[in-house]
């Protein structure tokens, strides 16, 4: 899971996705297609080319979020970085195709098939004859029976973050030769096809100490196109060489390294030659984008004085050769700190030239979080007005229409448009009904214009006094103390439109990093809202207050819900987004406060604890709802001292209905059966309004120009032996790729 930025399926379902978010099927169905899955909104953007118009050699330097701290996939502290890994060096038998769908992957297996439904499930795995280990030995049944063991649940001894479809093995031997896995589950399991990927030799899995300590910093045995080199915690980097034995299709790339840039610090990465493929940011997206418009011209189209007109230059030069010592002096440092931002700038710019955007839509989507376990949304009746008051369809226009990908929302919590699971159940809530949606609220008690108690002194010195630390750490209140319903011209969402106007000039850094430098605002600083006569109202101007629009009130109290949100770099998307939820709910009289906090704190001390009201984080997709979404989903249940057992769901909204639906499906061997209480286990979680899917997360990749293969992936698995330079000949007139 992740506020910004989505995590692999291994680490149960990903809390690394928390760092810091289509689906509409009666449209695709309307277009003659019968199968409610529909097709995927976005394909991937990778500049494939064929192999043979791809170089022998060369090092791919990939920018990753961070180092990681394990290589073992099933620990908990396991990343995103780590699956990235397991996918260069390890097994896979199966891979996800455009689709998100899983595929058999020909490398390891020839074959895979339930060959027996009674007494007990049977699958028969015959494995490709090639397979080895890094070590000469075949892969066989004494490394999926170590890795079952380790996983089952049944020994301690090992400290995995997960078991799912693992306790569901009976046992396992092998088959009629050693190229054949017979495994026997002690109760039926249909999403056996998640099992073994990635597969460990037995060398990690065989004991509790090799499978803690033994695979976290070195994976001495391996089988895939790639074997881990060294991982440098003080480089902050992972080398990734060929592998030797390696059967397959040879790596075209003779070295792979994964080196850890922060976000907000790969424009400055990409620009100075030191990564060449990076996931970015939309302001990132746009600095490449105007650099290579920029390329072969004389004068920049945007950045360095874009924003500054004659009249600010006049009197930036009037100041600094004015009689007024100080301010002149005070100019003169201003403008030659600009000169040299913008010399730094043009340099970056012409650098960036040689990069360009490839775009998808990631597997994973952003969601709205409410918190029904106390408070005003722990009512049904209060999350489905939430839910009710939310123009989605807005909401993913303004995030994904500026970035030219098709803006639909997401209609499933369970799969994404084009998996096989995927339907539009959002029905089963209801649309967008300002209306109806004050009808709920009204029902449960929330009435405008009701009497509001004032607060104490007290109360109002201790509440002024946690405001104060919780503006020390990024907080805001998104309306004002003390507001009464009345608009203020000028006041309302002015934060957020000036971060809009920012975010929209296409000139700044990677959310903050070597921003295009700006005016120094000498000559300009006196012309903003109540400073110039018959520009603006005058500042604190009311407007008349609304009836429709005014606070819900219930004994004596007005409906005010906390929203929280991640403060660092590259979260500009999510806060755009609240605004604007913030926005649609103040028309049905709830105001919300939003807090944004240390990206740290965000998901322990906020999100798992239940320190919120609402919340936004993303979800990767999954092509396993029944195993891998049922922790997410479930009902939450008291433990044994008391306290609330939630696994995965932080809404802490669950029903029995849907626990049911789920054990069903997971036990379906029939395909279109499962898919069908999937589909019917996601109507109910919609229902209940514990969250609320916005839409399919951007993905933007910057790549080198003469790069293929690589870039935004979508759902496809990516082939790591595929990737790699284009071949001179096969270049564009540019240096850009020939693309097919």
């Amino acid at each position: 899971m992740s506020h910004d930025g989505v995590g692999p399926r291994a680490v149960t379902r990903s809390v690394a996705f928390l760092t810091a978010g289509v689906l509409a099927v009666p449209a695709l169905a309307g277009c003659g297609s019968a199968d409610p899955a529909g097709r995927p909104l976005a394909g991937q953007d990778i500049a494939r080319a064929d192999r043979a118009r791809i170089a022998d050699g060369g090092t791919l330097r990939w920018a990753v979020d961070s180092v990681p701290a394990t290589l073992n996939t099933f620990q908990a502290d396991a990343d995103a970085t780590t699956s990235r890994i397991a996918g260069a060096v390890l097994p896979s038998l199966y891979r996800m195709d455009g689709r998100g769908r899983p595929v058999r992957n020909a490398d390891y297996l020839e074959s895979a098939e339930v060959v027996e439904t009674e007494p007990k499930q049977v699958v028969l795995y015959k494995l490709n004859q090639q397979a080895v280990w890094s070590d000469g030995r075949e892969i066989g049944a004494a490394d999926f029976a170590a890795q079952w063991r380790a996983l089952s649940g049944k020994d301690t001894a090992y400290w995995t973050a997960r078991n799912a479809g693992y306790d569901r093995i009976e046992k396992i031997e092998r088959g009629k030769g050693n190229l054949e896995v017979r495994v026997t589950f002690s109760r039926p399991y249909a999403d056996w096809r998640s099992l073994f990927t990635p597969l460990y030799p037995k060398d990690v899995m065989g004991a509790p100490d090799a499978f803690n300590d033994g695979a976290r910093k070195k994976l001495k045995v391996t089988a895939g196109p790639f074997t881990v080199k060294k991982v440098d915690g003080k480089k902050d980097e992972v080398t990734l060489t060929r592998n030797v034995r390696w059967w397959g299709e040879p790596a075209k790339l003779s070295t792979i390294v994964l080196r850890s840039v922060p976000r907000d610090k790969r424009i400055t990465a990409l620009s100075a030659g030191t990564v060449d493929l990076a996931e970015i940011d939309p302001s990132a997206a746009r600095r490449i984008t105007v650099a290579a418009l920029q390329r072969g011209t004389a004068t920049p189209l945007a950045g360095p004085g874009g924003h500054r007109s004659a009249a600010d230059a006049l009197r930036s030069w009037a100041v600094a050769n004015g009689s007024d010592e100080e301010a002149a002096d005070e100019e003169i440092s201003a403008r030659a700190k600009l000169r040299r931002k913008t010399a730094k700038y043009a340099r970056q710019q012409r650098a960036l030239g040689g990069f360009e955007v490839r775009k998808s839509l990631e597997p994973a989507y952003t969601q709205l979080a409410l918190n029904g376990a106390e408070g005003p949304l722990a009512d049904e009746r209060v999350r489905r007005a939430v839910a009710r008051a939310l123009d989605r369809e807005a909401i993913a226009e303004a995030v994904l229409a500026p970035l030219g990908l098709p803006a639909r929302p997401v209609g499933s919590h369970l799969a994404l448009s084009g998996q096989a699971a995927y339907a539009d159940n959002s029905g089963a809530l209801g649309e967008q009904d300002t209306k109806e949606a004050r009808a709920l609220l009204a029902d449960a008690g929330w009435v405008p214009g009701g009497p509001v108690e004032e607060k104490k002194d007290e109360e109002e010195q201790a509440a002024g006094a946690e405001g104060e630390e919780d503006s020390g750490n990024g907080s805001e209140d998104a309306s004002d103390d003390g507001d009464d319903g009345t608009y203020i011209v000028g006041e309302d969402d002015e934060d957020d439109e000036s971060d809009e106007d920012e975010g929209d000039q296409g000139d700044e850094g990677d959310g903050g990093d070597d921003k295009a430098p700006r005016d120094s605002g000498t000559g300009t600083r006196n012309l903003q809202q109540g400073g110039a006569p018959g520009a603006y109202a005058p500042k604190g101007t009311a407007a008349p207050a609304r009836a429709e629009t005014a606070p819900v009130a219930k004994d004596g109290k007005a409906l005010t819900l906390r929203f929280v949100l991640p403060s660092g770099p590259g979260s500009d998307t999510l806060r755009t987004v609240a605004g604007r939820i913030s926005a649609m709910l103040e028309r049905i009289g709830i105001r919300t406060e939003i807090t944004k906090v240390d990206d740290e704190s965000y998901f322990k001390d906020h999100i798992a604890s239940g320190a919120y009201d609402l919340a936004l984080y993303s979800w990767p997709a999954t092509a396993f709802p029944a195993t891998d979404a049922r922790p997410v989903y479930a009902k939450p249940v008291p433990g044994a001292d008391g306290s609330l057992n939630v696994e995965q769901n932080y809404t802490r909204v669950g029903t029995d209905q849907v626990d049911q639906l789920f054990d069903q499906a997971i036990a379906t061997l029939d395909d279109s059966e499962r898919r069908a209480l999937i589909r019917k286990a996601d109507s109910r979680i919609w229902a209940a309004a514990g969250s609320i899917p916005l839409y399919q997360r951007p993905q933007l990749t910057a790549a080198r120009e003469d790069l293929a293969n690589a870039g935004a992936f979508g759902f496809r698995t990516p082939v790591y032996e595929d990737m790699g330079f284009l071949k001179k000949s096969a270049q564009g007139p540019s240096g850009s790729p020939g693309r097919d």
